[in-house]
């Protein structure tokens, strides 16, 4: 999975928070999140009078944000109440992260894995 299949699988599936997501699906689109939200604070920084631009990107894609990180933590089976880590500065973060980058589990209660069913 390249980063362009990955930001259109994610807004494919803009507020499902059912099934799973792999870690390829989940850290392509962290860093396409990251590399637009520095191409909004460019824009911001060059026109200011375009601030709520910021408030704009945020809200637009904070839903299918949570829905992939649910999604990825169902792929290593954790309940979605876990995402709420990601909200807990420093500790949270730090713990989220270790889970985040934990591979796949195979076949769990989510589903079969996000490359589908093993051979």
């Amino acid at each position: 999975m390249d980063i362009k299949q990955s930001v259109m699988t994610v807004l494919n599936n803009y507020a499902q928070f059912d099934g799973r997501s792999g870690r390829a699906e989940f850290w392509w689109w962290a860093l396409a999140y990251f590399l637009g939200a520095i191409v909004v604070a460019f824009i911001i920084g060059v026109l200011p009078f375009l601030g709520i631009l910021q408030w704009v990107y945020t809200l637009a894609l904070i839903v299918p944000s949570v829905a992939v990180a649910i999604r990825r933590f169902h792929d290593i089976g954790k309940e979605a109440w876990w995402a709420i880590l990601l909200f807990i500065p420093i500790v949270g973060l730090i713990v989220a992260l270790i889970f985040l980058t934990k591979p796949s589990d195979g076949p769990n209660n989510y589903g079969e894995g996000p490359q589908g069913p093993s051979a």
